[in-house]
């Protein structure tokens, strides 16, 4: 089972999120976590990972090796993809 990490900036990113998306997100990550490449997809031209919760993106790097899900980034899917 993969552990899940947060960055400093994406635990913001979350924090600030509703409180019913965060729980909503929280229920995709904990499904998630037995195998990541059911949830997950690649993003296009990237080495991370995205997971779709409704209108709501969550950016991630998957390492096998270690066994960890980092996020980097949360928010909705109009201002996640900007730089």
């Amino acid at each position: 089972m993969y552990d899940i990490q947060f960055t400093k900036s994406a635990q913001r990113e979350f924090d600030n999120l509703p409180l019913d998306i965060q729980e909503r997100i929280s229920a995709a990550l904990d499904r998630s976590r037995i195998r990541p490449h059911s949830y997950f997809e690649r993003l296009v031209g990237d080495k991370s990972y995205k997971l779709r919760v409704g209108n709501y993106r969550v950016i991630a790097d998957i390492f096998h090796d270690k066994l960890l899900i980092l996020i980097i980034k949360t928010g909705h899917r109009k201002n996640i993809y900007k730089n």
